[in-house]
Order: C-alpha cells, then structure tokens, then sequence
C-alpha cells in the first residue's frame, strides 16, 4: 500500500474518532470505504489508541539509527529473483526468505519494481497451443471471407440455446442507488437464481431475431431435437429473409456441442446445402450470442421476478424482440473486430471483451 494512501486512512481513523466512533466501528467504515487497500485491524486499533492519548499528528514517528539498508540493491535483486520464481508469494513469505521487515518489503515491490497483486482473470479455458492456433486460423479465415466479400457478414444466421431464470440476480450497478450525503449505504438481501427456468433457442441475423423457441420442460437439446429446430429455422429463413433464402445465400453458424456437431445434424444441413461458418472450440468470445445477445437479453430480466414458466416466456419474448436493429448491425460489426484481435493476440483471449 502506497504511503499516501496509508496517511488518508490515517485522517480517517482520527475524523471517526472525534466523531466519538468506537475503534471497531471505526475499522468498519474503513474497510466499507477502502476494501482489499484497507489498513490491517491492528494498525486502525494502534492509530486509534494514539489519537486517543492525545496525539495530533498523523506522520509515522521518526526513527532513530543509522538508515535502513533493507531496501538497497542488494535486497531489490533478492525480491527480484523470487518474484520471478513464484509470483503468487505472499510479501510476507518474501520478507522471510530475504531476511527484511514485511514494510520494506512491501517497499521494495510499490515503489522499486511498480509491482502490484492483482487477482486472476476468469477464461473459458486455459487454451492449448494447438486451441490458440486454431482460433487464429479460423478467425483469419473468416477474415479472408470479408475481404473478398463485403456482404458475408449480412448471409450469416447464428444462434445457440441458453437457460432463462425466474429470478436473476441484478448486478451490483443494478442495485446501486443515489442517496444524499450522510445517508446509510442501501442494504440487499443476499439472493440465489431460482430453480424455474426455461431453455430458449434463439436465431439470428444482421437484421435482427429470424427464429425463437423454448425447449418444452422435461426435454433436452439432442441432435434429433436439434435437427427438428434447424426444420423450423429454415422455414423461418424462407418467410423472413425471402431474397437470402432465394439466392440461397444464406450460411449458418453455431457452436461445437454435441449435439450441434453431431453426425445427424451435419448429414442434415449437407443434404439441404447449408454451409456452416466455422467456430473455434472454447470461444464465446468469438460467438455474438454469448458476446452480445445473451448478455443483453438477460441484463434486462435480472432483477426481475417471474412466478410461472408462461411469464417467463412473455417477458423473454419481449425483451428479445425490443432489441433494435442497429444494436444486431453493431454486434457483426464487433464480431469482424473480435477476429481481428484475434488475430493480433495470436489467439490469446483478449482483454476488453464488452460489445464495442
């Protein structure tokens, strides 16, 4: 923790203080305030004490002694090396192999190397090399495909199928709410999805929704389920999309799931010539219904409580269709973008993956 912030939380302690908050109320409100940056317990308690006694200042007293050698070459080339071995220690256990105080070395890591602790970030998959180079292949393919023409990404109809809640937890910016100053924090009760829910199958293009469906309850998406929906997709195509329909134009993306990948299906589609655009394994990243449409739909349901399974499907239906076109437009558009970085981050999944 960087010393500025350490002294802020120190103006702090003393302020809760000479409002009369008690040493536990006052480590509260800093941990409320600060989070993970927030001062040990037993520091707010020590500083707490010493306002108590009377002191004013909020400076760490002066030491006595010839300086400190801890934070020199020498010890900064140690913290260096073991960083570069393990980089999930612990300061506390890099302090003890080196011999130092967990303050300087805490210093050596801030301030010496502008080193940081950050948490992990959440991915589909660890991704394999041969995984990363096909992600690359195929998004450069699909690339080529623009390149030569500039109407591909209006023939592509895509879709997947995913689960639709009774209740949805809101987001924290959801449930985040104006108050004036001084007002207490809003409190929520802690909440749980329910267990009714409904799969819905959901199909589209550049123009917006071509085809919905729930699954019906008890049933699950096989590949003979899944042929009878591609029957039902095709006819939409016809009715809705007359001119890709006649040109036969029209190519269809889905993911890898079994039962979207299964001998059946494949037969099926070749048998009435649909092409399919190719999908990397492990990419939601790559895929508009997991980037876009999904988190878009469901967005507007969390929060929101359906009692039956009709309510569910009435609200889903609604929201799905109060999607504008330009929002569809955007999302292909996006979708070109995602393969380009792709491309640059040699398969890697790439950081910022909000609907540009």
């Amino acid at each position: 923790m960087k010393m500025k912030d350490l002294e802020e939380q120190r103006v702090c302690v003393k302020f809760c203080f000479k409002l009369g908050k008690t040493a536990t109320e006052t480590w509260k409100m800093l941990q409320q305030a600060f989070g993970d940056e927030c001062m040990s317990r037993t520091q707010c308690f020590e500083w707490y004490s010493r306002f108590k006694t009377g002191r004013t200042s909020i400076d760490e007293d002066s030491r006595s002694g010839r300086p400190s050698t801890s934070t020199d070459d020498v010890h900064i080339d140690a913290v260096r090396h073991l960083i570069l071995q393990n980089r999930r220690l612990t300061i506390r256990e890099i302090a003890e192999d080196v011999g130092i105080s967990f303050g300087s070395c805490q210093a050596i890591l801030t301030e010496k190397l502008n080193m940081q602790r950050v948490a992990a970030k959440f991915v589909p998959c660890v991704l394999t090399e041969d995984q990363k180079a096909n992600r690359v292949n195929i998004s450069q393919e699909l690339l080529d495909r623009v390149s030569v023409d500039e109407n591909f990404l209006k023939t592509i109809v895509t879709g997947d199928e995913t689960w639709v809640y009774g209740y949805d937890v809101e987001t924290k910016a959801q449930s985040s709410q104006w108050v004036g100053q001084g007002s207490p924090r809003p409190k929520k009760a802690r909440m749980s999805r329910s267990n009714m829910k409904v799969m819905l199958l959901v199909f589209f293009d550049w123009q917006g929704i071509i085809h919905h469906e729930f699954v019906p309850r008890g049933q699950t998406v096989n590949k003979e389920f899944y042929v009878a929906v591609l029957k039902r997709l095709r006819e939409a195509v016809r009715r809705k999309r007359p001119q890709l329909w006649t040109n036969q134009s029209w190519v269809l993306h889905h993911d890898n799931a079994p039962a979207h990948s299964s001998f059946l299906v494949r037969n099926f589609l070749a048998k009435n010539k649909t092409t399919v655009v190719p999908q990397p394994s492990y990419s939601p990243d790559l895929a508009p219904a997991d980037f876009f449409l999904f988190p878009k739909l469901k967005s507007t349901l969390k929060g929101r409580r359906f009692d039956t399974i009709d309510e569910i499907q009435k609200n889903s239906t609604n929201e799905l269709f109060a999607i504008p076109k330009e929002a569809f437009q955007k999302a292909f558009q996006s979708w070109q973008k995602r393969w380009e970085r792709c491309v640059a981050s040699e398969g890697n999944y790439f950081e910022g993956d909000k609907l540009e």
